[in-house]
């Protein structure tokens, strides 16, 4: 097996600190580089922060075909257990995809909360969804459609795949499956967040994922003027800062 050589900016990043953990988790053939920012903003509040990189990302398309949607999710519980050793309570923090991992890894590992952003509900592909397997054959790849973002700097880019591999998305879609099966038994408590211009992931998802929590602790926040990647996006310091709060308001007894 050849060493992955990880996409330069992209890398995993560990911040030590106190007993509190962030466990944070980026999304679909994104990158940790989206999660940075955050990860780093949270080390000066004193947590410890560690950001994971989900298998198949951040090398090269191909290595993300040969993953499964449980690779993905191994992956958190792996940074959870590693969390454990230096901390004492963990915080799931995630992105798109990594928001259905992280709310689907809280129904059942020993978690204090979790923060979901732009977290989809379920794959936007109608009939086709059921044979993406199939189409994988024929259609390798899925483009992706480009929005414009208003706080686009060299700084800011985003390093993600250019497309969707067809076969990861049906990862998606059982992986989402498992997430709705889930969303009932989390018990911890759980800040949703969504930005109002995200034109890949739907208000509507944010209101179902919402009605679908039984938990008593659910809290949700809405940005006016945010896209998809909240933690890049003009806003996210807000988001940064709301999400601090989360954390010191349940993080158990109220300690470091």
């Amino acid at each position: 097996m050849n060493y992955p050589i990880v996409t330069p900016t992209a890398e995993p990043f560990f911040f030590p600190g106190n007993r509190t953990g962030c466990l944070l988790i980026h999304g679909f053939t994104g990158t940790p580089k989206e999660m940075r920012w955050l990860g780093e903003y949270l080390s000066n509040q004193g947590f410890t922060v560690l950001g994971i990189r989900l298998p198949g990302h951040a090398t090269h398309p191909d290595d993300m075909v040969r993953t499964r949607w449980w690779d993905w999710l191994n992956a958190v519980y792996d940074g959870i257990h590693l969390l454990h050793n230096s901390t004492d309570h963990t915080f799931l923090i995630g992105l798109s995809m990594g928001s259905s991992l992280a709310l689907t890894a809280a129904a059942h590992a020993p978690v204090a909360g979790v923060v979901a952003m732009s977290t989809p509900y379920e794959v936007n592909a109608g009939w086709q969804k059921n044979f993406l397997r199939l189409i994988s054959h024929l259609r390798p790849a899925v483009p992706k459609k480009h929005y414009p973002v208003s706080n686009s700097s060299p700084r800011n880019q985003q390093v993600s795949y250019p497309f969707y591999p067809t076969r990861s998305l049906a990862e998606l879609v059982d992986l989402l499956a498992e997430m709705r099966q889930s969303l009932p038994k989390i018990q911890c408590p759980v800040l949703l967040m969504q930005g109002k211009m995200d034109q890949t992931v739907t208000t509507e998802n944010f209101q179902t994922i919402l009605n679908s929590l039984n938990t008593v602790e659910k809290h949700s926040m809405l940005f006016e003027n945010s896209g998809h990647v909240l933690t890049r996006g003009d806003e996210r310091f807000e988001v940064f800062k709301a999400i601090t709060n989360f954390i010191r308001n349940y993080r158990p007894g109220g300690i470091n």
